[in-house]
């Protein structure tokens, strides 16, 4: 199996090893921009030639940053291991539900980019007054301003992945109404992916729920697996999954 985790990891690696030639900024700006790469660049050098709109998405602006791909790549490899490892383990023990479940969020998992994203605060006027915030910058990497978002996005373990109207100051908790969660779903916890990047652990259950948690628009929900089989050893899987699902940015444009 160890094996069979490296080969994929080698895999994965070998596809985005490609040349880069630029650093570029593109989605909601006045004009996208791709410019030579020069060491010492730093990110409002070219944030600033592409003028993003002072009215665009920039808490959910995504840096994608090449020395992220590998970590990344081997974080995607791993959350696909162990939901193979799962799905494998569930059938065993004639849990279809879980299986197809695990199945299902493995092919939506596996059809998603390694991008190398990077928390950062990409106001271009957070930058300009905090030096410390304008990090430099690698050759190849990618700066997006997406369109604003309107909506909350609803995955994991559920009927069907849904995409919600984003509803100001709502639990994060009751999206869940209009989603239907598998009853192979964790009923205790949920995952809050933002679109800034960052991700956190939400409690829901009736004995440790945690109020004032809102999902802003943009945001994901994942609806973690419920797996309480000693055999079946994926601890990390949920949390893993929801780090991973936070490098993902949203769409430069609107759908």
């Amino acid at each position: 199996m160890k094996h069979l985790k490296k080969l994929a990891l080698c895999l994965l690696l070998s596809h985005g090893a490609l040349s880069q030639a630029a650093v570029s900024v593109s989605g909601d700006v006045l004009k996208p921009v791709s410019v030579a790469y020069t060491p010492g660049m730093r990110l409002l050098d070219v944030i600033s030639q592409a003028s993003p709109n002072p009215e665009s998405y920039w808490l959910a602006a995504a840096w994608l940053h090449q020395p992220e791909m590998e970590k990344q790549t081997r974080l995607k490899v791993g959350v696909l291991f162990d939901l193979k490892m799962l799905q494998r383990g569930a059938l065993l023990n004639n849990k279809e539900a879980l299986a197809a479940a695990t199945a299902r969020l493995y092919e939506e998992v596996n059809q998603l980019s390694v991008t190398g994203r990077k928390v950062a605060n990409l106001d271009p006027i957070a930058l300009e007054v905090g030096f410390a915030r304008n990090y430099l910058l690698s050759d190849g990497d990618r700066v997006i301003y997406p369109a604003r978002s309107r909506t909350v996005t609803v995955l994991g373990a559920v009927e069907q992945r849904c995409v919600l109207p984003y509803q100001a100051m709502q639990e994060v908790r009751d999206y869940l109404d209009n989603c239907p969660r598998l009853k192979v779903a964790e009923n205790d916890f949920l995952w809050l992916i933002r679109p800034d990047g960052t991700y956190k652990q939400v409690a829901i259950a009736a004995w440790n729920r945690e109020d004032g948690v809102h999902a802003v628009a943009g945001s994901t929900i994942l609806v973690p697996l419920r797996n309480d089989n000693a055999d079946l050893p994926t601890p990390d899987l949920n949390e893993q999954l929801a780090q991973f699902l936070a490098t993902q940015p949203l769409a430069e444009v609107a759908p």
